[in-house]
């Protein structure tokens, strides 16, 4: 079955994991995926993530999410930029997720970064999804 928009896909199972209070989710894998996944973990909004072989060529991600008191460290995640309209933002017209206390995740061409990263970076680029 092919996905048309699989970062979407992903972060839909993440979302409706920590609904029903999950310990880990399952993923297919693969290259955005996990770098996607990266920098959710240095912001600190997943636990860690493993890649694991189903069969020879087939991987998928093992997504360890994290929570707070019993409360989903995630309150919401949703996609931005999707297949169908692309969002590209320069990094002074950037806007803050929640003044500052969610983070966006963008695509540069220096790699998959947080908002607060490419800040730092002083580079733009395709703002792929928000966490809050």
């Amino acid at each position: 079955m092919s996905l048309s928009d699989p970062l979407g896909d992903m972060l839909t199972r993440i979302r409706n994991a920590q609904r029903a209070r999950h310990a880990a989710c399952v993923a297919p894998a693969s290259k955005l995926r996990a770098n996607v996944l990266e920098a959710l973990k240095r912001e600190g909004y997943i636990r860690g993530f493993s890649l694991e072989e189903v069969r020879k060529g087939i991987s998928q991600i093992r997504i360890e999410l994290k929570y707070s008191e019993g409360e989903p460290v995630i309150k919401e995640i949703h996609r931005v930029s999707r297949p169908g309209r692309r969002v590209y933002s320069k990094i002074k017209e950037l806007p803050r997720v929640y003044a500052g206390l969610g983070v966006s995740i963008l695509s540069t061409p220096r790699g998959v970064l947080s908002d607060a990263e490419a800040r730092a970076a002083n580079v733009g680029g395709e703002v792929l999804c928000r966490v809050f």
